[in-house]
């Protein structure tokens, strides 16, 4: 191997002459619609697992068969976040190993191959399982969330196997989940059983976003998350809304009534006994949170403090489901009872379970009329704040730089949750994380029109490149 093939401009060439390549595989992946989600055919699911196992089994890298050496599909039971034991097994993973050479790091390279349902097929552009290019953008569910980060992945793989005739000095450990978008539920098992040929040195995760198509990010912080479903009942049946009205409350009047105590008058999350998390944040304007959310003309923004403070570092909490009649199948009755959902961010410095206890208590304490509420489903994931003061982590912000043509990478909060980093670094806490993606503000991930940019897409697999390759040069 000659010093040649590693240069930034021999890299770049690498890179665009395998970025059709890789698109065309992206859209294959994306044409598998692999919900992992109970209720969808989880045949798929087994189908991208399959696709990922079949490409690393064929690489080079991981053909030696050495001890703990291999490629595997992996899928071990899964459990609920409260202690209460096995409740299903979980979805098909795929794990690589190749061990390291004496005196140099293990990558562990980290995505999911399972999307989100698709959801109202109404409001998608295009069949979100038939992707579509449209102004530098690749259309269809689970483009950027996360295929995207797989195909990074192989990628990048692909071109460190070519520079290096197969043969790298860094140990590498390829890690493609199957149930990110559905909790994570077996991940704890998957960790205990897998340990050994998960085990790594630099990890980095591929499940992120970036400031914009031309600005990159290494992602710091992370929220955590509580979700659960709330059942708000104060009737034994249903009953004539006009006999009966005015004199007793009906489950939705009570939901109500709860659901806005959990708000101050300015939108701020009211339940107390929630952490805010105190860093400094870069400046945003309203006129940017405009833009990425789409806020409605002449609606206000809510909370208080810095838009980024109140998005990375503050606890929000939103109400993603209810189950009631519809307008359409509405009757005069007074319901007996509403179901809802709830999504609760947690602030980095405290922990979901002290944040679910918050609002359990709050509950208790401000549910109207006596009205009975069962809490139900409940998912935890604890939040993060990354150290980027490694050696791996200034690799990293190097690489990104000579992938975007210069451009300074921000160091940056993220307001969603990736509860299973926070396991990988109980598990290897000596491990430096890398939070790293290929989205950006208009890639709308988890809802309609999910998109990826190709521009994002081809800078991420080069800044991935990069690093793999001065890892494997430098060592770590």
């Amino acid at each position: 191997m000659t010093d040649s093939l590693r240069s930034l401009d021999s890299l770049r060439d690498a890179t665009a002459a395998a970025f059709p390549g890789a698109l065309d595989e992206l859209m294959q992946l994306v044409r598998i619609p692999s919900v992992s989600w109970d209720g969808f055919d989880l045949t798929h699911v087994a189908a991208t697992a399959q696709h990922v196992h079949a490409r690393l089994s064929a690489s080079p890298l991981f053909a030696r068969g050495g001890d703990n050496e291999g490629v595997w599909i992996v899928r071990e039971p899964a459990s609920d976040s409260q202690g209460g034991g096995d409740t299903a097994m979980g979805r098909e993973a795929v794990i690589a190993r190749r061990n390291a050479a004496p005196g140099y790091p293990t990558v562990m390279l980290y995505a999911h191959h399972d999307v989100q349902p698709e959801g109202d097929l109404e409001l998608w552009d295009s069949n979100p399982f038939d992707p579509e290019i449209r102004d530098g953008r690749l259309y269809g569910r689970g483009a950027a969330d996360d295929k995207a980060g797989v195909m990074v992945h192989l990628t990048a793989l692909d071109t460190l196997a070519a520079v290096t005739a197969g043969n790298p000095n860094i140990g590498i450990v390829v890690f493609i989940e199957g149930e990110e978008e559905f909790g994570s539920k077996s991940f704890p098992q998957i960790l205990s059983r897998w340990r050994d040929r998960l085990a790594a040195d630099v990890i980095v995760v591929a499940d992120s976003d970036n400031r914009s198509v031309d600005i990159p990010s290494l992602t710091v912080s992370l929220r955590g998350n509580v979700t659960c479903t709330l059942t708000v009942s104060t009737l034994a049946h249903a009953s004539h809304s006009g006999m009966l009205g005015g004199a007793v409350p009906d489950g939705m009047m009570a939901a109500v009534r709860l659901l806005d105590s959990f708000y101050t008058a300015d939108g701020s999350v009211a339940i107390a006994g929630l952490h805010r998390h105190e860093a400094p944040v870069p400046d945003f304007t309203l006129d940017e949170l405009q833009h990425d959310s789409g806020l409605l003309p002449g609606v206000s923004d809510i909370g208080s403090g810095p838009i980024l403070s109140r998005l990375w570092f503050q606890p929000s909490l939103t109400v993603t489901g209810i189950d009631a009649p519809t307008v359409m199948n509405a009757s005069n009755t007074v319901l007996p009872s509403v179901r809802v959902k709830v999504s609760m961010r947690v602030a980095p410095g405290q922990t979901a379970q002290a944040a679910f206890e918050a609002l359990s208590a709050h509950i208790a304490a401000h549910t109207p009329w006596g009205a009975h509420v069962d809490i139900a489903d409940v998912d935890l994931g604890n939040p993060f704040l990354v150290d980027a003061s490694g050696s791996a982590a200034a690799l990293e912000l190097e690489a990104l730089r000579d992938a975007w043509d210069g451009a300074d990478p921000v160091c940056a909060g993220v307001g969603g949750s990736i509860p299973f980093i926070a396991q990988l670094n109980s598990v290897f806490p000596d491990a430096q994380i890398l939070v790293t993606g290929v989205e950006d503000p208009e890639s709308r991930a988890h809802s309609p029109n999910e998109s990826l940019s190709l521009v994002v897409f081809h800078r991420a697999i080069l800044a991935e490149t990069l690093l793999l390759s001065r890892l494997d040069e430098r060592g770590e």
